[in-house]
Order: C-alpha cells, then structure tokens, then sequence
C-alpha cells in the first residue's frame, strides 16, 4: 500500500512509520519540521522520504498515487490552543479539511484523521462513540469540526476513519513530556518527587504510542466497507485510570520517588471510556500496553539515554516551548508559516 503519513516526525509519526516500512508498504512522509530537534534516542530502522511542507499547503499532485493518508499533522495540544486559538483552528480544523478535500481530488481513497478522547470533554460515567460530546478546549473543538467536517466528504470513492484516541504514553524518538504520564515520569527520574497540584481524582483513558499504530494499521488492513466513516474510540478499558492511579503508578517504578497530592483542582475534564466498537469493526485488535509496562519502559530509556533535568525541561520535548521559541526568534511568523529567518 501506498500510505501518505503526515507528521511524520512526531511523537507518533516517528512511532508509525518504521512499522509501516518493516512490513512493506511504500511511506511518504509529511512535515513542516518545527520538533525537528526533539529527537531523545536512535531507535534503528528504515525512516522514509519526507516532503518538508505544511499541511496547509498540500496539493494534489503531493498525493496523487496514494492508497491511503494517515493524518497526524495538527498541533497539539491545549496550552497551544490557549496561546494561539486562532492558528490552532486555522491548521488543525481548516488545514485537516484542506488535506482532506484534496487527498479526495487525487483520487486516495482511504484517509485516517487521529482525532482525541478529549472531545467528551466532561462525561458522567463511561462514553462511547454514540455519547454526547463537550470538548472544553481549541484542540478538542477541532478534532470535532473535522469529523463532522471531514465525514461530510465520504463517498463512493473516499472513506474517512476517526481515531479518537485516548491520552498517548510511552518512548518514541521524538519524545514528549507535555503529555501526563511521560511528564510524571520524567519528574519521577529526574527529581525523585511527584508533587501533584491537584486531588488527583479526574478520570483519562490512557493508550501506549505503539497500541495506536497498531489501530492505525488495522484500520488501513479492514475492509472498505468496514471502516469507512467509522469513529473509534482508541483504548482499552483496562486503561482507564484516576490521574492519581496514574501518578501512584508512575512513583511505584522509580526507587525513592515520593508523590503528593492537593486541593481539588479548576482542570473539570473528566471521562472514562469504551472502546467496544473497535474491538467489533477490528476482530482481533486490542492494546498490549498498561501504564505500568509503559512507566517500565520509560524508566529503561531514561536510564539508557542518561535523561537530564535540562533535557527533560527543555522545548525540543515540550511543544508550547518550542512554538514559543519558533515565534520569538521570528522564525514563524503570527500563522506559524516559516520566515525568511529559518
């Protein structure tokens, strides 16, 4: 298959990718660049070729000759969206719509949207996919603007799939720590303290960077028929978990680490998850990552790479800080389009 994988050289792009290429498919890459130097460690394996573009500037003949667009290429995540709503809409909503209407154009029939959990925004009990939903930040409204957007084109001869993917963890080449339980790890090594502002009592589901490749190549392997225009819930229940759980979780894998807890905190967001639905339109599909193995397994990088306080704080890890950087060198512009500076 011929697969078009935009932010490629994210956090999961970097994940996807090798994956995809180990077992055949031809890759193009698509990345503007601005974590290019978020790079923690080598991982090994095949990388493929990268167009350096933004995805608001796709054109037909970037995707003529592709099965399949895997779109990953947004910003992420709500401390942008706090920063920059406009751009944050203008790239992640109008810019997702773009690349879609002309992935449609070339003639690519199948197009995978990385969509977010965080739509259901504040919930009583658990979601699923037919649940009301209340996204309560930029970054969630335009994962569903693009759904409602994006599935608006689905026809004949282009079918759209939405992963509404719970909250990313684990080790990647183009590691992040803006995320909870990578971020809560690296405190954990680095500091030896977890000291949570709040109660710690919201619910997140949570899902290992590995498990959502693993849906992402299911999806492109189902029948047509059996995704298209599908909207589904990445996780496992077993995942869902208090943030407290999470940060006890996290402490109880590095020696020595103490964790403390607050007041109840002004962060409402709070929901638990099914993802029946995949499990029903992907027989056989199901996660092989806890955060316990995921804490484990972040301990080992760490400890291979010999992780730094500085490295862990610094913005090549942290998204807000290397858009703000990117801004304030006057390498992007105010619509984080690259200058004549960069």
């Amino acid at each position: 298959m011929r697969i078009l994988v935009t932010g490629n050289e994210g956090y999961l792009g970097s994940l996807l990718t090798p994956t995809l290429l180990a077992r055949g498919d031809e890759v193009t890459g698509l990345d503007t660049g601005y974590y290019r130097n978020g790079w923690l460690y080598h991982a090994g394996g095949e990388l493929p070729r990268t167009l350096v573009k933004d995805v608001r500037d796709v054109t037909v003949e970037d995707l003529a000759g592709h099965d399949a667009v895997v779109h990953m290429a947004e910003l992420s995540n709500d401390p942008i969206g706090d920063l920059i709503g406009d751009v944050t809409a203008d790239i992640n909503h109008h810019g997702s719509v773009h690349l879609a209407r002309t992935a449609r154009a070339a003639g690519v029939e199948r197009f995978v949207h990385m969509s977010s959990c965080s739509v259901y925004g504040v919930a009583e009990g658990t979601v699923d996919e037919t649940s009301p939903i209340d996204p309560q930040t930029a970054y969630a409204r335009c994962k569903a603007l693009v759904e409602r957007d994006v599935g608006a084109l689905a026809d004949d001869g282009f079918s759209p799939t939405f992963l509404r993917n719970a909250t990313a963890f684990g080790a990647s080449p183009r590691m992040r720590f803006d995320i909870v339980l990578n971020n809560l790890a690296g405190l954990a090594w680095t500091t030896h303290r977890i000291a949570m502002t709040s109660d710690g009592t919201p619910w997140r589901p949570l899902v290992h960077g590995l498990d959502i490749a693993k849906a992402i190549r299911a999806v492109l392997d189902a029948p047509r028929e059996a995704v298209h225009g599908q909207v589904l819930n990445v996780g496992s229940e077993r995942e869902n978990r208090t943030v407290r759980d999470i940060a006890e979780t996290v402490a109880a894998e590095f020696p020595g680490c103490a964790v403390t807890f607050g007041a109840p905190g002004a962060d409402n967001r709070s929901y638990r998850v099914a993802f029946d639905r995949i499990r029903t339109v992907l027989p056989g599909f199901d996660t092989d990552w806890d955060v316990a193995a995921g804490a484990a397994q972040l301990h080992r990088v760490f400890e291979a790479v010999a992780l730094d306080e500085e490295t862990f704080r610094g913005r090549g890890h942290t998204r807000l800080a290397q858009v703000e950087h990117l801004l304030k060198t006057g390498q992007v512009d105010a619509g984080l389009f690259w200058t004549d500076a960069a």
